[in-house]
């Protein structure tokens, strides 16, 4: 199957203000490409590539004083197959595992592993390792918190999506990756594009989505805590140990987002 994607921003700065931009295909979606994925900026401003630590292709730019939109379109190919689910994935010994993956056992800004690790293994103890528990705690989170996207906050942590039982889908993530992480399976955050593609179409306005993959039997698996089954049209833009690494823009200095589209659906044969 084809998608088309894409996005226009709108950034409006008092001041020339430096920003970071993890707005482009993960490489790994970039072979599936059938047009190009080109962000171009109006006014037209200097901006240049680079690769962050985790493999993610970011963009630096100055946003003149003003208004600066951003935007991209593109069309890319997918199976149209939902994500796997590894019912017999096993779970590594922490000796066992690569050294790159370690870092995705510990605590980060939006992942406060010390104040959920006795609460995860009081829940999760019991449970069989590998994707059953993964699964239990997907469940655990999808139960736990209730979407509201009015609701969303910037600030909250995955303790504070467990206390406030509200959030967004990067609440969802943040808390079942940071349960992951407490019963000793790396887990990283993603984010990109998810439009309701073989589902009811929703109601609420196209956002970009996050969701978080574990890491069992040597692979990395999508695991979704918002809506905890299999999707099809996931692509994605960034990994990292949680949001702050995939933010779509992370500015120093001032900058308010005054105009936010998302476009992710089918295209027809």
């Amino acid at each position: 199957m084809k998608i088309r994607a894409g996005y226009t921003l709108t950034y409006q700065c008092p001041k020339p203000t430096p920003m970071l931009l993890c707005l482009n295909l993960h490489p790994s979606r970039r072979p599936d490409l059938l047009t190009p994925q080109v962000i171009t900026f109006a006014p037209a401003i200097e901006s240049w590539d680079y690769s962050d630590s985790f493999g993610n292709i970011c963009t630096r730019i100055t946003a003149p004083q003003g208004e600066l939109t951003i935007s991209t379109e593109f069309v890319v190919y997918d199976s149209g197959k939902p994500d796997h689910v590894p019912f017999d994935a096993v779970q590594h010994d922490i000796r066992d595992l690569p050294d790159e993956v370690l870092v995705f056992l510990l605590g980060s800004r939006y992942c406060e592993t010390d104040r959920l690790d006795d609460i995860a293994w009081s829940l999760f103890g019991t449970t069989r390792p590998g994707w059953p528990r993964v699964q239990a705690i997907l469940d655990f989170a999808h139960a736990r918190i209730r979407f509201d996207y009015q609701m969303a906050d910037r600030r909250r942590g995955a303790f504070g999506g467990y206390s406030d039982q509200v959030g967004v889908c990067r609440d969802f993530a943040h808390l079942a990756l940071t349960l992951c992480r407490c019963m000793n399976i790396p887990a990283r955050y993603c984010t990109g594009y998810l439009g309701d593609i073989k589902v009811p179409v929703s109601d609420a306005p196209m956002d970009f989505s996050g969701w978080f993959e574990v890491y069992l039997g040597g692979h990395w698996y999508t695991a979704d805590a918002r809506h905890n089954v299999p999707r099809v049209g996931r692509i994605l833009m960034g990994i990292g140990r949680d949001a702050t690494d995939v933010a779509i823009s992370t500015q120093f200095g001032p900058a308010e987002l005054t105009g936010f589209e998302v476009v992710t659906e089918e295209v027809s044969e």
